[in-house]
């Protein structure tokens, strides 16, 4: 099961990586929303990987699971929310304003053939 875990987490980070380099919006967006998830995976995984044990110690219970991983994974989804709703506005302000959404700068021969020369 921790292998599988370990897997999953490797392969979202892997993919998020690989996304926020691309050169566009959308898939960056989507990049760090696949991050978002994988560390999401990591701090659940990381309170131990118990099937069927409640979350709260109570009388004659020897097997339970950590609740702070759960409390902080509910806060990052909400933080993550929030936080991709701004970099969609964001990058949607981007595009409006200049008809491109390309994440870089233009380099300076994008600017001449555009400007004219100096």
């Amino acid at each position: 099961m921790e292998f599988l875990v370990a897997s999953a987490v490797g392969v979202m980070t892997a993919g998020g990586l690989y996304l926020m380099l691309r050169l566009r919006t959308f898939p960056v967006i989507l990049g760090m929303s696949l991050l978002t998830y994988a560390v999401n995976v990591f701090l659940f995984a990381s309170g131990r990987l118990t099937v069927g044990a409640p979350p709260i110690l109570s009388d004659g219970v020897t097997v339970y699971t950590d609740p702070l991983p759960q409390a902080l994974v509910l806060t990052a989804i909400v933080i993550s929310f929030g936080m991709t709703a701004v970099v969609v506005m964001i990058g949607l302000g981007a595009f409006l304003g200049s008809d491109d959404d390309h994440v870089d700068d233009p380099s300076e021969e994008e600017d001449e053939t555009v400007q004219g020369p100096s």
